[in-house]
């Protein structure tokens, strides 16, 4: 008989939903991290924080290296092929989802882009549905997280107009290219380390997270700033931060969680656990600017919470 959480569910699932809600947490930061640290480019905060990435992960690696044992160190180094597969996995998932993401940003704000990430839980539960569950089952977590995103983006959307940016649809595009490039990679990814299960969740994160530094160090070498102009910057001291803390916190530790989510939930449940993303997102970025908001708004994350606990109901 498996153990159950004091929540009454399976001690893995329960572990899982912790480390997807962990995870959603950590990515919720970089929807504020132009917000933090602005007046630099979109490319700069995508290799920015890749880079810092790719130096952790490196550390952590050679550290790792150091404290193994002769056998075992072999382990802790990708494979070619295992190598390829983080290169590729990493530019949909790291350096090609971010830089879209940001650059959205930098046309309609934060909260128009976090709320079309936000609908990725929709995509993987209608994609990543198990076999044996019920559309039925799946019907109220849908529906409940679907009314959420409407008053959203209604309301996000007269908010933008308002705001006079000029650039809403080209924001939704981009917005929606970030998405499309993370739900490959939250598929892809969910099937890649459920047919390698001797590759450790951490390992994996390193993996990815080398692959990502050397895409970040691409980016800022084709399109970022050049050094000089950089190290003149007015900000530069946050962000550095900034880049630092996305780079180890939303990058390399919620890799680790999401990792852990996608062994131990079904990519469905998993998928819809990306929608505490938006919740948190939209916290921070309501803090940062030191406004409540509106009640539509508040409504929408109850409607977002209301249907994680449908999903994690239906998938019980």
């Amino acid at each position: 008989m498996s153990e159950r959480s004091p929540a009454g569910l399976p001690s893995g699932m329960a572990a899982g939903i912790a480390a997807g809600l962990g995870t959603g947490a950590f990515w919720g930061t970089t929807f504020v991290a132009p917000l933090v640290a602005p007046g630099f480019s979109s490319a700069d905060y995508t290799a920015g924080r890749f880079i810092a990435c790719g130096l952790f992960s490196l550390v952590w690696l050679l550290w790792q290296t150091l404290r193994a044992l002769p056998g075992a160190r072999v382990a802790l180094w990708p494979d070619a092929a295992q190598a390829r597969a983080a290169v590729w996995l990493s530019l949909l998932g790291y350096t090609g989802y971010y830089l879209l993401l940001v650059y959205g940003i930098a046309d309609a704000g934060a909260p128009l882009p976090a709320l079309v990430i936000g609908t990725l839980p929709l995509w993987m539960m209608l994609l990543g549905k198990p076999a044996h569950l019920r559309w039925a089952a799946l019907l109220p977590g849908l529906v409940l997280t679907a009314a959420g995103m409407a008053l959203m983006i209604q309301v996000t959307s007269a908010e933008v107009d308002a705001g006079g940016t000029g650039h809403f649809w080209r924001g939704m595009l981009l917005a929606t290219g970030a998405m499309l490039s993370w739900l490959a990679f939250g598929m892809l990814n969910a099937r890649w380390i459920r047919r390698h299960p001797d590759v450790k969740s951490m390992a994996w994160a390193n993996w990815l997270g080398l692959a990502a530094g050397l895409g970040g160090l691409v980016i800022w070498l084709g399109w970022g700033t050049p050094w000089n102009e950089l190290l003149s910057h007015p900000g530069l001291g946050i962000f550095v931060f900034v880049c630092t803390f996305t780079g180890i916190g939303s990058a390399w530790i919620a890799s680790v969680l999401w990792n852990v989510a996608s062994r131990r939930l079904s990519t469905s449940l998993a998928g819809q656990l990306v929608v505490s993303e938006t919740v948190f997102a939209l916290i921070y970025a309501f803090a940062w600017n030191g406004e409540w908001p509106a009640t539509a708004q508040l409504l929408a994350c109850v409607l977002f919470v209301a249907g994680i606990l449908a999903s994690i109901r239906a998938h019980r």
